[in-house]
């Protein structure tokens, strides 16, 4: 593989595949062939601009992390590529596009009492399908013993506290399990047994918690670290692409590589 007339070496390819974990020693192979390339086309347009020192960081200080060759394609990026600041305007209307984004998320209170199973044991399923189902018939008909019957027979931790789960959002349980929890009422156990990877659960939400809008003052920063940082990738992607036309590349393709500094 050449970029330019310079060799990238099979040892220097081999040194690099740990960076790049894959599916397959090919895939990663070939990724860290790209990354390489691409360092290796950067290298150089720094060296044809005569950047043979990195600018230093904003602080001032050095960032012991960084490589030199990394330090060089920094300083490159940054006399290269220069993007323009989001404005007012920009942020909010992004803000008023995106306004699912920009919200507080829902909350909920649930108690569960858990039975565990492995879902390859295909009898230990059975007998806590079988356990649950028991235990919620006694919930449906004495809703007031629930925390009792998770503080007896509940396999979570949170038997302890009478099955309480506290505040659960969006995404800090499987799938399974919020698809029942976020579509009961507030105060209503689930009708059947919750089927998840670790077992059956009999469930109960107890209150439900609406996630609100926030106001546009409160992430216009973030909007704008975004809308920065979107940009700037974008640019960095157009100038390596201006790179990789006017160079000679052999025996590895890179239209659509990123920089080894931007994954």
């Amino acid at each position: 593989m050449f970029v330019n007339g310079i060799e990238l070496s099979d040892h220097a390819i081999n040194a690099e595949l740990q960076y790049h974990p894959a599916s397959s020693v090919e895939e990663a192979r070939e990724a860290a062939a790209r990354a390489l390339a691409v360092r290796e086309l950067l290298l150089q347009a720094a060296r044809r601009l005569g950047i043979e020192e990195p600018d230093s960081l904003e602080n001032g200080e050095a960032d012991e992390r960084e490589t030199r060759d990394e330090a060089l394609i920094r300083t490159l990026l940054a006399r290269e590529v220069k993007t323009p600041e989001p404005d007012e305007a920009t942020c909010r209307r992004f803000y008023d596009n995106n306004l699912q984004r920009f919200r507080s998320p829902d909350l909920f209170e649930a108690a569960h009492i858990l039975f565990p199973a492995d879902p390859e044991d295909a009898d230990a399923t059975a007998r806590a399908k079988q356990q649950a189902a028991a235990a919620l018939g006694e919930v449906l008909a004495a809703p007031q013993r629930f925390a009792d019957l998770a503080r007896e027979l509940s396999a979570c931790s949170s038997a302890a506290h009478g099955g309480n789960l506290g505040q659960i959002s969006r995404g800090q349980t499987v799938p399974e399990f919020e698809t029942f929890l976020f579509n009961i009422e507030e105060g209503q156990t689930c009708p059947v047994p919750v089927k998840t990877r670790f077992g059956y659960h009999v469930l109960r939400l107890d209150r439900r918690i609406e996630g609100r809008q926030l106001p546009f003052e409160v992430v216009r920063d973030k909007i704008a670290d975004y809308l920065r940082e979107h940009v700037w990738r974008h640019a960095i992607s157009q100038y390596l692409q201006l790179l990789v036309g006017q160079a000679e590349i052999r025996g590895i393709e890179l239209n659509g590589a990123s920089t080894p500094l931007v994954q």
